[in-house]
């Protein structure tokens, strides 16, 4: 199957364009006929106490994967880092009921900021549990093969790796010269 997305959002199925409504309810028949997308878990409630649930969310499984292919070609790498340490904040905003807080105002906008080039489709397929991506294309990507080659191209010095490479050192470098005394 194929998901397609827009600013972040996903938009179609297949090539088919749906409502979000409509869309999550056909990934939930889909994903859930195959098994997928149930979750065990113990979670903090925000009164305090653990408490078990089971979950099944099919639907919002796939999607999630889908969105993260798409996301993996189309987001800079600091970016995503700093949207990825703001997700359990965001989640426990969601959780605990302060949907319409000013923090959340804040962190949504920088969401919907992260999203802006996140348009492309993910190709999926569904078996037996398993929700597995095998492709991803987007008009925003940041891959090209012309950039990850271990050959002569126009971005990237093979040379650079050996600066790159002592300055990440340096520092265990100092670490054990101290260890040793020699400083």
């Amino acid at each position: 199957m194929e998901i397609d997305f827009q600013k972040g959002n996903p938009v179609a199925i297949d090539g088919v364009k749906m409502s979000p409504a409509k869309l999550l309810r056909s990934m939930n028949k889909m994903a859930g006929a195959n098994g997928i997308g149930r979750v065990d878990m113990v979670e903090n409630r925000f009164v305090g106490m653990k408490s078990r649930g089971v979950y099944e969310t099919p639907g919002g499984t796939v999607l999630w994967a889908a969105h993260r292919a798409v996301e993996s070609i189309t987001m800079d790498r600091e970016v995503m880092l700093m949207r990825d340490s703001l997700i359990p904040k965001y989640a426990q905003l969601v959780y605990s009921g302060f949907w319409y807080s000013p923090e959340m105002m804040v962190l949504q906008k920088f969401i919907d900021e992260t999203q802006e080039n996140v348009t492309g489709t993910a190709r999926l397929k569904l078996y037996k549990g398993n929700c597995i991506v095998v492709g991803r294309k987007s008009p925003s990507s940041l891959y090209s093969e012309e950039f990850v080659t271990f050959e002569k191209d126009r971005v990237y010095d093979q040379k650079d790796a050996t600066g790159f490479i002592r300055l990440n050192a340096l520092r265990l470098k100092i670490q054990a010269f101290m260890k040793r005394g020699k400083v």
